[in-house]
């Protein structure tokens, strides 16, 4: 994703957008019941420069109950979340 030309500013965060049409098992989601069921542990693509905590390529934990920027760039759908509605930082392995 290094081909992307948006850079965030101050402590926002650029993620991926979540795939939310399908469950694990495969079963179909209704849109409506999407926003419930968002995923929240994504993987950072950009930071901007007042970001303290996240860097790109970290695995984070976003707060479910955030309501993230959707945006759409010519590379694709992306979701903007603040630096402090990320939960945690989830360590590789």
């Amino acid at each position: 994703m290094e081909s992307i030309k948006f850079n965030p500013t101050r402590d926002w965060v650029l993620l991926p957008f979540p795939d939310v049409s399908k469950t694990e098992s495969g079963i179909l989601v209704p849109a409506s019941a999407e926003r419930n069921m968002r995923k929240n542990i994504l993987k950072v693509i950009k930071t901007g420069p007042d970001c303290q905590v996240v860097k790109k390529g970290d695995m984070v934990m976003v707060h479910p109950q955030s309501d993230g920027l959707v945006i759409d760039l010519p590379e694709g759908k992306f979701v903007m979340v603040n630096e402090f509605m990320i939960c945690g930082i989830i360590p590789e392995n």
